[in-house]
């Protein structure tokens, strides 16, 4: 069964699709005017503006139901392996990704509040809704519900609840015990039970959990990874020298992992930001904003907050304080570099921080994660129901919305008892799935995507701080939501 799992994931995750999302980041980043520089003094002004309502949240509840998404288990266990998988250089892969993919993660949530709808009192949108209404391409949106529906719904929360099983029993010994017949985790039955409570709140719960939660654990991290860097700043210029040469293959040690460096580092940058892959759509689509610009650049900062911050934080502490393997690319077993024996990536963040405090690392880690975790399983259920939505718009959408919680519920549980390796292969499958059909339609959608900022830097560029937002002014068909908000002003 892994071996399967593994060759699946490996053609999904080809050099095709690396390229691809690197080629779309490239080619959006030049058509904004490398938004990700010229706007990011909006971008922090955004997040703080804006208000709620009774069918939507606010654009920082949005910024943080999708941070939910975007910090997870990848800036802690997934910058660990793409170290192990690709060494020190993968590193620089992560950034020129992210720097790249928040030009993609603009276009993509912008595009999400353009075709967004309201259903039952809430605001919905993301790919599955801009692929019919903007493409008009029935099949293709339905497609990319059902794929992410499987993936969110069942393939990716056992990657995170996964990593808060393997963490909290590194650090705390929680043992596990078998029931007639039934392997008993107390660790997920407490996420299930947790994780039950909010998902039945439905999308106002989530983005008020999320918008206390997500500050407090990414600054909480943040804060410990200054601590740390400060701790050893002496040793900042050799790190990052190191990781550029190990990126450009100048490296002698880690010449033989060079396309694995590059490989690894897109994989698990994309993992990690979701920039492209189709997720943060759904959570800009919920804000209450005047022009969908300005979500897409809430989103494209949430990019820089993932990856430049919390991912750039792991992998300081990490490589500081040498605690990682890296695997030989040809021999089973084998590493590269072995400064851990007996470790595997899933214990390097714990390794490092314990490094410098062995009286609480193991757990601050594991309570970091749990955090960073259990936020993202709940930012996947609301995209799994968002898609539920879609597709089930017209019939009984309360009954498959049951069934999905108790699906994704029984999926978090599993995830608990299953090994790393294989919950992280499933869950490649599921990203590199989404991130193949999303990243197609948004290029194919690139002119709306444009338009919509070409209007708002017009705007903007006029003294107008907070514009309006007119589909029909720029040529935009099949907006219903905003057509109708101008016609009742």
């Amino acid at each position: 069964m892994d071996e399967i799992v593994n060759v699946i994931s490996s053609y999904v995750w080809s050099y095709a699709l690396i390229g691809l999302c690197g080629i779309t980041g490239i080619y959006f980043s030049i058509r904004t005017g490398f938004l990700q520089i010229t706007y990011l003094k909006d971008m922090v002004r955004l997040l703080f503006s804006g208000k709620k309502s009774d069918k939507g949240i606010t654009p920082f509840q949005a910024f943080s139901l999708a941070i939910s998404g975007r910090v997870g288990t990848g800036n802690i266990v997934g910058v660990a392996t793409a170290i192990a998988m690709g060494g020190p250089g993968a590193i620089f892969w992560m950034w020129a990704i992210a720097f790249l993919g928040s030009a993609s993660a603009f276009i993509e949530s912008t595009l999400g509040q353009v075709y967004k709808q309201e259903i039952d009192g809430e605001y919905r949108g993301g790919p599955s809704y801009y692929i019919e209404k903007g493409l008009g391409i029935k099949w293709y949106a339905v497609l990319f519900a059902v794929i992410t529906i499987i993936s969110c719904g069942l393939l990716l929360p056992g990657i995170q609840s996964n990593s808060i099983s393997s963490a909290l029993n590194n650090a705390f010994q929680i043992p596990t015990f078998n029931f007639i017949g039934f392997e008993i985790n107390l660790v997920g039955i407490a996420i299930i039970a947790l994780l039950g409570l909010i998902i039945f709140g439905g999308v106002k719960r989530l983005g008020q959990a999320s918008e206390f939660i997500v500050p407090f654990m990414a600054g909480a991290y943040i804060l410990m990874a200054i601590i740390i860097i400060g701790m050893n700043i002496h040793q900042v210029p050799s790190v990052i020298k190191l990781i550029f040469a190990s990126a450009f293959n100048q490296e002698s040690l880690y010449s033989g992992v060079f396309g694995a460096a590059i490989a690894w580092g897109v994989k698990r940058g994309i993992y990690s930001n979701e920039a492209g892959q189709g997720t943060a759509p759904h959570a800009a689509a919920a804000a209450e904003v005047n022009h969908p610009a300005q979500q897409g650049l809430v989103q494209a900062f949430s990019v820089y907050i993932d990856t430049l911050f919390v991912c750039t934080a792991t992998a300081f502490m990490i490589l500081f304080t040498g605690k990682y393997n890296v695997n030989h690319p040809t021999q089973a077993g084998k590493f590269i570099t072995e400064n851990l024996p007996g470790t595997d990536y899933t214990g390097f963040t714990q390794a490092a921080v314990s490094h410098h405090f062995p009286a609480f690392g193991d757990s601050f880690v594991a309570i970091a994660l749990f955090f960073f975790a259990f936020t993202t399983i709940m930012a996947y259920y609301y995209y799994a129901e968002t898609n539920i939505m879609y597709i089930f718009r017209d019939g009984n959408k309360k009954l498959y919305v049951w069934l999905l919680r108790i699906g994704f519920l029984l999926a978090t549980y599993y995830g608990t008892i299953k090994t790393a390796e294989t919950a992280w292969a499933i869950g490649d499958i599921g990203v590199g799935l989404m991130a193949w059909v999303n990243v197609i339609a948004i290029l194919l959608l690139s002119n709306t995507g444009l338009k919509v900022w070409k209007d708002y830097k017009q705007k903007r560029q006029k003294g107008i701080e907070n514009p309006d937002f007119n589909p029909s002014e720029i040529g935009i068909k099949n907006a219903d939501f905003w057509d109708k908000r101008n016609q009742s002003k």
